[in-house]
């Protein structure tokens, strides 16, 4: 006879962990030096819901420009042109090395790099206009481009590893069936990589409405940025981050729940 021995371990460090949560939780709660009501007050406040919408604006258009520009990078890397492969891995490297954080500060004083914009008629003085970089760049365009570009290097791998994920063989024989390779690509290759691409893509976004709030160090008008300019009049610190938490867990959410649905979408498809 096998006496099952039960292990009270995991139950233990389940214990330890509640009880450590409810303990923070109350100290935050009951520590005189809060004033929770603030939180309450400027939690649907004008500024700070402009601050939201900002947000999303720059996760959405990074996120468009990211894939536009990472799939063609990601394709490059596995082009025949050793040229372009080349130059893919060179972009991959760089943005992907370089700290989020350090890129926006770079495109956020990109006026003291260049300082006018010109377009004209190279190697002469013809110009057509000429506008000053900062009128050109301002603070949610620099934040756009500097998410955007980073955000391509990593989707780029992410588009690379979904295509290399197919079996080659189902290529090779769709070709035989006389498929072309327009056809072939619709029908047999982005079906199947879809699959994997959705997910890693998905995680990609959620990272990059939390990465948003890097574009405070531009003042990109986001809601970390919105948040800091209340606080820094109320004296609030701890309380409006309270704030800018709760939004940022209601964003990442609500997008893990479309990611969540788009992924069974895609399934049934496939399935289909």
């Amino acid at each position: 006879m096998v006496i099952e021995r039960r292990s009270y371990l995991p139950w233990i460090l389940a214990a330890v962990a509640a009880a450590l949560t409810v303990g923070f939780g109350w100290l935050l709660i009951s520590n005189p030096a809060l004033d929770w009501t603030q939180t309450v007050q400027y939690l649907f406040a004008p500024q700070v819901l402009k601050g939201v919408w900002v947000t999303i604006q720059l996760s959405i258009l990074s996120m468009a420009v990211g894939i536009c520009v990472g799939i063609f990078i990601g394709l490059g890397r596995m082009s025949d042109n050793g040229v372009l492969r080349t130059l893919s891995t060179i972009y991959v490297t760089i943005f992907r090395g370089i700290p989020v954080l350090l890129q926006l500060l770079i495109w956020g004083n990109i006026g003291l790099i260049v300082r006018n914009v010109t377009v004209g008629v190279p190697f002469t003085d013809v110009a057509f206009f000429s506008v000053p970089t900062n009128e050109l760049i301002g603070p949610f365009t620099a934040a756009i481009i500097g998410l955007a570009l980073a955000e391509a290097a990593y989707i780029a791998e992410v588009v690379r590893a979904g295509v290399l994920s197919v079996d080659r063989g189902q290529l090779e024989a769709a070709s035989a069936l006389g498929m072309t390779p327009g056809r072939t690509t619709r029908r047999i290759m982005l079906p199947q990589a879809l699959r994997l691409i959705i997910p890693p893509m998905g995680n990609q976004f959620v990272t990059l409405i939390k990465a948003t709030s890097l574009v405070s160090v531009i003042a990109g008008g986001d809601l970390l940025t919105q948040v800091q300019n209340i606080s820094a009049t109320s004296y609030r610190i701890i309380e409006m981050l309270a704030v800018a938490a709760f939004w940022y867990l209601v964003l990442v959410s609500v997008a893990t729940i479309a990611q969540h649905f788009l992924e069974r979408a895609v399934s049934k498809g496939i399935k289909a």
